[in-house]
């Protein structure tokens, strides 16, 4: 598994932990500026004192250019958390550590989880040092007055004590600590009114601080903390959250704060008050995504443009030069055709090729073989046009029949559906579909399993656009199709399981 196929599906993993905890509502489709009875919106947002700066300058702008109003609570990461766990209110959570992000989500209090950018662990001083701190050893030396942020509450803290624990190191460092305050920023303070000769801090805290320096060493190399923002699950504006966390996290905006301040940042969207991601995808998914789609859109307040259709019309759009954001395609070749605009997918679902007919199967067909009598009216999926179709004559050529069924061939269809309205109303006898096209048919169809033959089983994957305006908000989308919730809406229109839990 390549390297970035392994993050693929990290962040997949986590995004689908979030999406299964949160509650299916609906809210408004389109964010506004008012509230249900006309009044400003206000946000509440609980953030560290780590990012106090950067979020000022962000919440700053955004008020500007959008009217809205953004409140915020900072202080250590551990205490902003206990304090929405015991209020619950307020709409987003943004720790200094995405490992608060995690217990918040544990504990079914975050939905929605937006990546900002990352923060490393250096130990901070005065500039023209005096006291010539270099090396891990120096912070142990008797004339070096060491302070740092709690363990218990703060991130740095608590990173800091993980990683050098990690070494043996953390015990000689608590030792040599003269004191801990409570957030980051008590400690830099330290460092300026000359109450500390040295203290650990983010490096993008310094941004704010031009009289401190970084040292960087080894022993803290691995101190990086992932910077995020959640999105409250018992927030009672969650669309508007979403709006304010989007602004956030675009590139074109909050994110050029972050990087002005020293963070190294993620790659985000790019900002649109009403974003459109456009998806294309196989005709016999959309049953199984529909639903998901429409409640996405309900929720985050952007639009999603669906295109399905058989995936050989979709491919020839797409190598036409229509590039979606997102294409979920019927079987694994139609994704391998496009591999240049997609080139990292993963395979979500499995649909199985099954012979459908008339409930009863009135003309007892049994196997593939049996398609061959004469006299039979038989539809398959159109070989240029869907999935189903190259799988069909792949299924009849490993089967040594691909002449003979052919020949009773009446209908070629690009989707499942229309033979499936075809044998409904008795134009044909029987057609060769996926066993999801049959879902909700059972009262008038009948499903023949098809024995034997290894190639009738397509699998399904789904491929993000390199050159996506919006690949976080698809990641979003993407995890929701990914949920628990979701997976048993696949099962029950006929589809297997893919996805790695």
């Amino acid at each position: 598994m390549s390297k970035m196929l392994a993050l693929l599906l990290g962040s997949i993993a986590v995004l689908v932990l979030v999406f299964s905890l949160m509650a299916r509502k609906d809210s408004p489709a389109i964010p506004s500026s008012r509230g249900t009875e006309g009044q400003p919106i206000s946000l509440m947002i609980y953030c560290a004192a780590s990012n106090r700066a950067v979020v000022e300058e962000i919440r700053s702008a955004y008020q500007a250019e959008t009217g809205r109003e953004v409140q915020v609570q900072y202080g250590p990461s551990q205490t902003l958390l206990s304090s929405l766990e015991v209020s619950r209110s307020g709409d987003l959570f943004l720790p200094a550590d995405d490992s608060y992000l995690k217990i918040a989500s544990d504990k079914q209090l975050v939905a929605e989880v937006l990546p900002i950018a990352t923060m490393h662990a250096v130990v901070a001083v005065r500039k023209g040092d005096s006291k010539q701190i270099t090396r891990f050893e120096d912070l142990l030396r008797d004339d070096v007055r060491l302070v740092q942020a709690s363990p218990d509450g703060a991130a740095i803290g608590k990173l800091t004590r993980e990683v050098l624990s990690q070494n043996d190191l953390w015990s000689q460092l608590d030792a040599a600590t003269e004191g801990y305050r409570t957030t980051v920023t008590d400690v830099a303070n330290d460092l300026i009114v000359g109450a500390a000769d040295a203290g650990i801090v983010y490096d993008a805290v310094l941004a704010t601080y031009p009289d401190l320096s970084p040292v960087e060493l080894p022993e803290l190399a691995s101190a990086t903390s992932q910077v995020s923002v959640g999105v409250l699950g018992f927030s009672t504006q969650p669309t508007a959250a979403l709006h304010f966390a989007r602004y956030l996290t675009a590139r074109d905006r909050g994110l050029e704060h972050y990087q002005k301040f020293g963070f190294r940042v993620a790659p985000g969207d790019y900002w649109a008050e009403t974003p459109e991601v456009t998806i294309f995808a196989g005709s016999m998914l959309r049953p199984a995504i529909e639903e998901t789609i429409a409640q996405f859109e309900h929720r985050e307040g952007v639009r999603v443009s669906r295109n399905y259709n058989g995936c050989g019309i979709l491919v020839a759009q797409m190598k036409g030069g229509q590039h979606p954001d997102a294409y979920f395609a019927c079987d694994k070749e139609f994704m391998d055709q496009v591999v240049d605009i997609f080139p990292q997918s993963v395979d979500v679902s499995q649909n199985e090729l099954v012979i459908l007919v008339q409930k009863g199967n009135p003309h007892k067909i049994k196997s593939l073989r049996d398609l061959t009598r004469e006299g039979l009216r038989v539809g398959v999926g159109h070989e240029k046009q869907c999935a189903m179709g190259w799988i069909t004559q792949n299924t009849f050529k490993e089967g040594g029949i691909q002449t003979e069924i052919n020949a009773n061939v009446t209908v070629q269809s690009p989707t499942g559906d229309m033979l499936v309205n075809q044998l409904r109303t008795g134009s044909l006898d029987a057609a060769v579909a996926y066993l999801s096209n049959a879902a909700g048919s059972a009262d008038v169809l009948d499903a023949v399993q098809i024995q034997g033959i290894s190639c009738s089983t397509a699998t399904q994957p789904w491929g993000v656009a390199e050159d996506s305006r919006y690949p976080q908000t698809v990641a979003r989308l993407f995890a929701a199709i990914a949920s628990t919730e979701s997976q048993q809406v696949f099962a029950s229109q006929g589809f297997g399981w893919k996805l790695p839990q």
